[in-house]
């Protein structure tokens, strides 16, 4: 939802809104919605979540603090279901992972369930993945960074095997982080912004 906030019936402001439980890169996908002229805000309050337009989930950090940061101020409730009432949902980095099943970090953890399949720490190449590397279909290069990858069947592209976006109903998770990969993640996030809208 570009340009300015619309308000609902009721009054209520709606918009985009990024989760902030504690462990996610909140400003620099704050910074990058705002360049794109989405009315955005930071919020831990679950009840934002449930209004947005767009509702982030941004993530750094390891899985098993982060779901303790969203149980403990009921995003994790909030967000599962805002999508089982269809609302749009992206997860960036570890919010992807999160949203899976599981997660075999920090030795096993339950995750928010939003699509089938679990996280696993990735065996081939250097560990942590970073930089930056193209993402089939497609070929445009987007900047990664990670240690873990999702293993599902909702994968929609891929990057050097590894799954770079998997999509189910209104939920939507990349791995690469489209807030630092430039010219392709601001396209990126513009496409799935105005998709909510």
């Amino acid at each position: 939802m570009c340009g300015r906030m619309r308000r609902k019936g009721d009054g209520t402001v709606t918009g985009v809104r990024i989760c902030e439980y504690g462990a996610g890169n909140t400003l620099s996908v704050e910074v990058a919605l705002r360049r794109l002229g989405a009315d955005v805000a930071v919020t831990s309050e679950p009840a934002d979540v449930l209004a947005a337009d767009l509702a982030v989930l941004p993530g750094v950090g390891s899985a098993a603090s982060a779901m303790a940061g969203l149980e403990a101020r009921g995003l994790a409730g909030a967000l599962r279901e805002r999508v089982a009432a269809g609302r749009p949902t992206l997860g960036i980095c570890l919010g992807l992972q999160l949203a899976l099943e599981q997660s075999e970090e920090d030795g096993g953890v339950a995750g928010l369930g939003l699509l089938p399949g679990r996280a696993v720490r990735l065996r081939e190449g250097r560990v942590p993945r970073i930089g930056w590397a193209p993402v089939e279909p497609g070929g445009e290069a987007f900047y990664f960074a990670h240690s873990y990858a999702a293993e599902t069947s909702a994968a929609t592209a891929r990057s050097e095997g590894i799954v770079a976006e998997a999509r189910l109903g209104s939920f939507v998770g990349v791995q690469f982080h489209p807030e630092k990969s430039g010219a392709a993640g601001a396209r990126y996030l513009e496409r799935v912004v105005r998709e909510a809208g």
